[in-house]
């Protein structure tokens, strides 16, 4: 089912027309029926006027070209669609929580990997939402932060005290630009980088009925050789009601206090529930590992690189084996990176979710040296709205039932892909007495697929 959106209306002005005529039109009503009068318009044109109409991400396979011609009043949108693409195919994938998804191809969905850039903003990309004001600053030891960031017009928002990191706020973009020439020269720091906004993934939806049970586990005592922790860094998890949670450690949180008390579930509490559905089918329902839930987010919309960094030295201190990381964004950030190959080299396991957009860019931290990329399978094919860049990746289902309140919710995403990973991995740790190198060799060798790019 279609949304309704505001009524608009965009003018097409067509370059290069050697005489003067009516400009293109294209009307989207509050009604949800669609008006157009386009003549002899380039097919790429009229999708980005399209997505800034519409508010759909829109995906374009590369090399399919149309000029589109199509006169028509007040047709419904699947009509619509059909006489201003003409032979040329497409998908119109609804997602709640997020903006529609409009894949349009030649051949088949998978290769429309082309993003469109809404008219309304021609010079916007699907580049990472850099935070203009802000700085990550990593300073030599005894460097005292709060006076160095005072004398280049800054302050300390956030600090991460066992890699000497910081996060420098600036009143704009300006002062952010002009602090970090002044820190480039300083002796006493090690590294400056951007900060980037990382979205909040968002929870999952409700089904009316399901096959599925819930999981059903016995907590075990950990081994002679320590216990095995999978750390969760995402929103908050909520309690999962019956024994589930004695699986769950105390919550750490970086920031404000998380929305806990939420009447539907969030996505940490999907992503542990979905964790443990793969313990249970991976050690016949009876484990001794357990998840140290920490939450990046609390109750805002989005986190940061600097704040997921933090969450992920949380959980390497906590005691983490196993981080499951199922979030993400485009933003390649180089003190994320550094930290990751740090977490990595003391053999600790870093699985990432590869992204739920279907492009060849890469999606951070998975793309990273030290992560395991996690895409999603439908019916054993790499799933339509998976990420395609060219890095080694393994896949798992891309959809999870779980259940709140005794109410079944349904997930889908290279996030739950992620979880099942990290659940199978934690698994074969308990069962067979390995280290987490061990499960993330069993798990490249049997979960790997070849990426496809296009």
């Amino acid at each position: 089912m279609f949304r309704c959106f505001l009524t608009f209306l965009l003018a097409f002005l067509l370059c290069g027309a050697a005489s003067s005529r009516a400009a293109d039109t294209l009307t989207w009503a509050k009604n949800n029926r669609v008006s157009a009068d386009i003549r002899g318009t380039e097919l790429k044109t009229v999708l980005q006027r399209l997505s800034a109409l519409t508010g759909w991400k829109v995906y374009l396979e590369p090399q399919t070209a149309r000029l589109v011609s199509a006169k028509f009043s007040n047709l419904p949108p699947a009509e619509a669609l059909h006489l201003l693409l003409g032979d040329v195919n497409f998908a119109l994938i609804p997602e709640a929580g997020s903006r529609s998804k409009l894949l349009v191809f030649r051949t088949s969905a998978q290769n429309a990997t082309q993003f469109v850039v809404p008219a309304k903003d021609v010079s916007a990309t699907l580049s990472a939402k850099r935070i203009p004001n802000e700085l990550i600053v990593r300073l030599k030891p005894g460097v005292d932060a709060k006076k160095l960031a005072a004398s280049i017009g800054g302050k300390v928002t956030g600090q991460i005290d066992s890699l000497n990191a910081f996060r420098l706020q600036f009143e704009n973009e300006q002062a952010a630009d002009a602090a970090r020439e002044q820190l480039a020269s300083n002796s006493d720091v090690s590294s400056v980088d951007s900060n980037y906004s990382i979205e909040r993934p968002p929870g999952p939806q409700e089904v009316a009925s399901t096959t599925v049970p819930p999981p059903h586990l016995q907590l075990k005592p950990p081994a002679d050789n320590g216990r095995i922790v999978i750390g969760l860094v995402d929103t908050a998890v909520q309690q999962l009601g019956g024994n589930l949670d004695s699986f769950l450690l105390k919550q750490l949180s970086v920031g404000d206090s998380a929305e806990s008390s939420a009447t539907s579930p969030l996505h940490g509490t999907a992503m542990a529930e979905t964790i443990l559905k793969a313990l249970e089918s991976s050690t016949k329902g009876a484990t001794s590992v357990q998840i140290l839930p920490v939450d990046v987010y609390g109750s805002q919309a989005t986190t940061s690189t600097f704040d997921v960094a933090n969450g992920i030295t949380l959980a390497v201190n906590g005691g983490a084996k196993i981080i499951n990381l199922s979030l993400g964004s485009d933003g390649d950030s180089p003190f994320l990176r550094d930290l990751v190959k740090e977490v990595s080299d003391k053999q600790i396991v870093l699985f990432g979710a590869k992204g739920n957009d279907p492009v060849t860019t890469p999606f951070f931290p998975a793309a990273y040296d030290g992560v395991t990329a996690v895409t999603a399978l439908d019916q054993g094919q790499l799933a339509s709205y998976a990420n395609r860049a060219n890095i080694p990746s393994v896949g798992a289902p891309g959809t999870s039932v779980i259940y709140f309140n005794n109410q079944p919710y349904y997930e889908t995403g290279t996030s739950v892909s992620t979880a099942i990973i990290s659940g199978i991995a934690g698994g074969f740790m308990d069962v067979n007495q390995k280290t987490a190198l061990d499960a993330r060799s069993f798990i490249t060798s049997n979960f790997a697929i070849k990426t496809a790019s296009k």
